[in-house]
C-alpha cells in the first residue's frame, strides 16, 4: 500500500519500485503538486499569485501597466469626467530594461570543453612532460642542431616554453586535443540548430523583468536534442531557497493543449475519455477556468495539462550467473529478485540510483494521461548515481520562495512618475494667459481735447498698439484721481512655479529609479556631463554594470547548464540511441577528422566552461597595463596584439607578466652582448689601428720597391725595345747585303753561262767541221771518236779555268759604282757595340 509522508500530500519515497511504477503513485504525485500550487483553502495560491505578479511586471516593462490606480488617485468619488488627461503611461521602465537586456546580448561568450577522463588526462600529461623535457634540453638541442643538422626535440621550436609559467600558459591557451575540439563543435552545432541565441534573449529579458528564467532540454528520435524556452508563468516546482534550484525534487509546467493535439500526444485515449476531458476545458465553469490565463479568454477547445518530472530513487538489481566457462554473466532484474537457497551459481548485486518519472495530469481532474520512468535521463559521468532534471531554472534574487526583480524595484517610482506627469497635465490645462485690468471710472475723467472720446475700446487699441496709456492724476474737481492708471497688466504666472515644482518632482523620481537599480546616466549616455572626464564616465558606467552583474551571471549559468546537458545527451545519443548515424550526419559541416573523433565522444568525460568576453572595465584595465608596458619598452607590439585577442583577462595579465619578464631578460642579455661587443670592438679598433700603422709603413716601403721595380722594368723594356729595333735594322741591313751578293752571283753566273754557251757554239762548229773532214778522210768511225775526245777536253776546261796571274775575277757589272752598306754606328746600344762579335 502506498503511504504518504506525515504533513505532506506526496506519497512515500520509500515505496517499492513496483509501487512507484504504478499509475496510482503517479496520480498521487500529480495531485500533491496540484494541491501545493492551486489550493485556495488558506486563501494563498502560489500559481496564480506568481501569474498575476509576473503579468503585472511584464506590463510595467512594456509601459502598458493598468491606469486604474491613477484614475482612482485623481478622481473625486470615482468621477473622472472633469479630467481631460492623456492617461497613457510614460514608458520610462522599458528604457532601463532595454539597457540591461541589450547590454547582456552585447557580451559574446565562448564555450570550452575540457576532457577530464583518464585517457585524455594521460595524453595531456605526456604532452606537458615532453614540453618540459624539451624546455630543459633546449640548449643541448640547439647544440645538436648546429653540429648534426637536426634537432632531437619532440616539439616545434616555437612551441617550446622557457619557464614553468610560460609552460602553464601554453597549456591553457594553445593546447587543445582533437576530441575537445569535436565536443565543442558538436555543442555549438546543437545550439545553432535550436537557435539558442534567440532563446537566450528571452531568458535575459525574463531575468530582468520578473527575476526568474527557465529552459528545458530533451531528446527524441524525431527532433534529436532540443532546447526549449519555458515561460516562468507556467512553472511549478518544489520549495527551494537556492537561486539555482539544484535541490528541487519535482518540476513541471502547465500548458493549454487543444483536444486534437492531446489526441496526437496520447493516441490511446478513447472517445469517451476525450469527451470526459472536454468537460474541463476553458468553456466549462470550473474553478480553473479563466484563472490560468491573464486575459480571461481560455479557448473552449483547450484543456490545461500539468507536465511534470518527479525525482526519486530505485534499486538497480543484477543477477550474476556463473557460466560453464568459469566467467560471470550479469542479467538485469527487478527489485523483487531474491535468489533462493544456497545456490552458488546465482548472486544478487544491486545499487541505489536516482531516477526521474515523467507524468502528465489534467488540471482539476483525477485523470493521469501518462506516468512512466523517464527515458534518456541525463546523468553526469563523474557520478552516474545522480540524475539531472530536464529543466534548468535560475532566480538570482530569491528568498524564502519570493522572487525579486529589477523591474519590481522600479514599479512604485514609475507610478509616482506617472502621477507627476498627470498632475503636470492638470496644471498646464488650467494655466490662463496674462490679462489686464481696466478702470472705467478713470477713463471717464480723461479729455483728449480734440473732440475724440477716450472710451475703453480706444484705450485698448492704443495700449496694444503702442504700449502707452493716457491717464489723469487729478479729477476735474481737483481731487486725487484713484484711477490715474486706467489700464493695469494682470500677472497670472502662478502656474509657472507649480510646473517647475512638478518637473523637479518628476526628475526626483527618475533619479530614484536610477538609484535603486544602479542604472546611472553614464550607462545609457543620456545626459553626459560636459565637464566630466572620460575616465569618470567610464567608471560610472562600470559601476552601473556591477549593479546588474547578478543578472548577467544568472543568464550565463543557464547557458552553461544547457551546454553541459547537451554534452551529456550527445554522449548518450552516440552510445545508445539508434539515431546515432543521423545525428553525426547533421554535423556534416565539420571535417572528416572531427567526425571520427565525435564517434568516440561517449568514451570521454568533459568539463564545460563558459568564457565571457571582458567588459569595458576589464578591457580598460588590461589596456592600461598594456600601454604602460609598451611605453616602458617592456613588451613588443606583437605581444600587445596577442594580449588583446585573449578573452580571459586573468590569463591575459598572466601572459603579460610572462612576456615582460621574457622581454626584460632578453634586454639584459642584449645589453650584455652589446657591452661585450663594444669591448671587442674597442680591442679590435686598437688592433686595427696598430695594424693600420704597420700596413701604412709596409705600404710606403712596398710603394718605393714598386716604384724602383717599375723603373727597372721600364728601363729593361726600353732597352729591349731599342735592341729589338736595332736588331730589326741589322736584319734589314743583312738582307740588303744578301740581296746584293745574290745579284752579283747572278750576274757572274749569267756571264759565265754566256761564255760557255758561246764556247759551246764554237766548239760545236769546230767539231762539225772536223767531223766532216774526218768523215771525208776516215769515214763514220773516226768521226765518233773525235767527238768523244772533244767532250773530254771541255770537261777539263770547266774544272780548271784559265786565270792569268795577279788578276782578280771581275764580279761587277761594267761601269757600276761600288756601294757601302755598313750601319755606320747604328748597331751600338747605349755604348755597347757589336763589333766585338766580328771574327778575329
Amino acid at each position: 500500500m502506498i503511504e504518504t509522508v506525515y504533513k505532506s500530500s506526496f506519497p512515500s519515497q520509500i515505496a517499492t519500485d513496483q509501487e512507484k511504477d504504478s499509475l496510482e503513485y503517479g496520480l498521487m504525485v500529480g495531485q500533491a503538486i496540484e494541491q501545493e500550487w492551486f489550493k485556495k483553502d488558506s486563501g494563498a495560491n502560489r500559481f496564480y499569485a506568481n501569474r498575476d505578479n509576473f503579468h503585472k511586471l511584464r506590463l510595467y516593462a512594456r509601459g502598458e501597466q493598468s491606469i486604474k490606480k491613477y484614475k482612482d488617485e485623481l478622481a473625486i468619488n470615482g468621477d473622472t469626467s472633469y479630467l481631460n488627461l492623456d492617461w497613457k503611461p510614460v514608458p520610462i521602465i522599458p528604457k532601463f530594461v532595454d539597457i540591461v537586456v541589450n547590454g547582456m546580448s552585447n557580451r559574446p561568450y565562448t564555450l570550452t570543453a575540457y576532457s577530464q577522463d583518464p585517457s585524455s588526462t594521460s595524453k595531456r600529461s605526456q604532452y606537458m612532460e615532453s614540453l618540459r623535457t624539451d624546455m630543459y634540453g633546449k640548449e643541448f638541442a640547439k647544440l645538436v642542431k648546429d653540429t648534426m643538422g637536426f634537432s632531437p626535440a619532440s616539439n616545434k621550436e616555437e612551441d617550446i616554453p622557457d619557464t614553468e609559467d610560460e609552460l602553464n600558459l601554453h597549456m591553457q591557451l594553445s593546447y587543445k586535443q582533437s576530441i575537445e575540439i569535436a565536443q565543442e563543435e558538436a555543442i555549438n552545432n546543437v545550439l545553432d540548430k535550436n537557435k539558442y541565441e534567440l532563446i537566450k534573449r528571452r531568458l535575459d529579458y525574463d531575468l530582468t523583468v520578473i527575476g526568474i528564467a527557465a529552459v528545458k532540454n530533451s531528446f527524441n528520435k524525431a527532433e534529436g536534442i532540443t532546447l526549449r524556452y519555458v515561460d516562468p508563468v507556467d512553472l511549478v516546482y518544489s520549495y527551494t531557497e537556492s537561486p539555482y534550484f539544484e535541490d528541487i525534487y519535482y518540476v513541471g509546467e502547465v500548458k493549454s493543449v487543444p483536444i486534437n493535439e492531446l489526441k496526437k500526444q496520447y493516441p490511446d485515449l478513447t472517445l469517451e475519455e476525450l469527451e470526459e476531458i472536454s468537460k474541463y476545458t476553458g468553456g466549462s465553469n470550473t474553478r480553473y477556468k479563466n484563472e490560468y490565463t491573464p486575459d480571461n479568454s481560455l479557448d473552449a477547445n483547450c484543456v490545461s495539462i500539468l507536465y511534470f518530472e518527479y525525482k526519486t530513487f530505485r534499486d538497480q538489481v543484477y543477477k550474476i550467473k556463473k557460466t560453464t566457462a568459469g566467467g560471470d554473466k550479469a542479467l538485469e532484474k527487478d527489485s523483487s529478485f531474491n535468489p533462493q537457497g544456497d545456490n552458488e551459481l546465482f548472486e544478487k548485486v544491486s545499487r541505489t540510483i536516482e531516477v526521474l518519472y515523467t507524468g502528465a495530469k489534467i488540471v482539476g481532474q483525477k485523470k493521469m494521461l501518462d506516468w512512466r520512468l523517464a527515458s534518456n535521463m541525463v546523468r553526469p559521468k563523474a557520478d552516474t548515481n545522480k540524475v539531472e532534471l530536464s529543466y534548468n531554472i535560475v532566480a538570482p534574487r530569491i528568498y524564502k520562495g519570493k522572487i525579486e526583480s529589477l523591474v519590481g524595484r522600479m514599479t512604485s517610482f514609475a507610478d509616482m512618475v506617472q502621477l507627476t506627469h498627470l498632475k503636470l497635465q492638470q496644471v498646464m490645462s488650467r494655466i490662463v494667459p496674462d490679462g489686464i485690468y481696466m478702470d472705467v471710472d478713470g477713463l471717464m475723467e480723461i479729455d483728449l481735447g480734440n473732440g475724440t472720446n477716450y472710451n475703453p475700446a480706444e484705450a485698448l487699441n492704443m495700449y496694444f498698439q503702442t504700449g502707452s496709456v493716457v491717464g489723469r492724476s487729478m479729477t476735474q474737481d481737483g481731487d486725487l484721481n484713484h484711477g490715474k492708471m486706467p489700464i493695469t497688466e494682470l500677472n497670472s504666472n502662478s502656474g509657472g512655479s507649480k510646473i517647475q515644482s512638478l518637473i523637479q518632482t518628476y526628475n526626483y523620481y527618475i533619479q530614484m529609479i536610477r538609484d535603486v537599480t544602479g542604472l546611472n546616466e553614464a550607462r545609457d549616455g543620456s545626459t553626459p556631463d560636459k565637464d566630466s572626464l572620460v575616465g569618470l564616465q567610464k567608471m560610472a558606467a562600470a559601476n552601473s554594470n556591477t549593479a546588474t552583474r547578478h543578472i548577467l551571471q544568472a543568464g550565463t549559468y543557464l547557458t552553461l547548464k544547457s551546454a553541459e546537458c547537451v554534452a551529456l545527451r550527445i554522449s548518450d545519443v552516440l552510445e545508445f540511441s539508434p539515431t546515432r548515424e543521423s545525428f553525426v550526419n547533421t554535423l556534416g559541416r565539420m571535417n572528416v577528422g572531427v567526425l571520427d573523433d565525435i564517434m568516440n565522444l561517449h568514451m570521454h568525460d568533459f568539463g564545460i566552461y563558459l568564457e565571457l568576453a571582458p567588459d569595458e572595465e576589464e578591457k580598460q584595465k588590461l589596456e592600461n597595463n598594456i600601454q604602460i608596458s609598451l611605453q616602458a619598452g617592456q613588451i613588443y607590439l606583437e605581444d600587445a596584439i596577442d594580449l588583446r585577442e585573449i578573452r580571459n583577462t586573468k590569463l591575459a595579465n598572466q601572459l603579460l607578466k610572462v612576456r615582460r619578464i621574457k622581454k626584460l631578460d632578453s634586454d639584459r642579455k642584449q645589453q650584455e652582448a652589446q657591452a661585450q661587443s663594444q669591448a671587442q670592438a674597442n680591442a679590435q679598433a686598437a688592433q686595427v689601428a696598430a695594424q693600420s700603422d704597420m700596413m701604412k709603413q709596409n705600404s710606403i716601403t712596398e710603394s718605393k720597391v714598386t716604384i724602383n721595380r717599375s723603373q727597372a722594368e721600364f728601363d729593361i723594356k726600353r732597352l729591349e725595345r731599342e735592341a729589338s729595333m736595332k736588331k730589326e735594322l741589322m736584319q734589314f741591313e743583312f738582307d740588303l747585303n744578301m740581296k746584293l751578293k745574290q745579284m752579283e752571283l747572278d750576274i757572274l753566273n749569267s756571264k759565265d753561262k754566256y761564255k760557255e754557251d758561246r764556247k759551246d757554239d764554237r766548239t760545236k762548229i769546230q767539231a762539225t767541221q772536223q767531223s766532216k773532214l774526218i768523215e771525208q778522210r776516215h769515214g763514220n768511225t773516226g768521226a765518233q771518236e773525235f767527238e768523244d775526245n772533244m767532250d773530254m777536253e771541255e770537261d777539263d776546261t770547266d774544272e780548271n779555268p784559265i786565270v792569268e796571274p795577279n788578276q782578280q775575277p771581275n764580279t761587277q757589272e761594267p761601269n757600276m759604282p761600288n756601294m757601302n752598306f755598313e750601319s755606320a754606328g747604328q748597331d751600338t746600344i747605349g755604348g755597347f757595340g757589336l763589333g766585338q762579335f766580328e771574327p778575329k
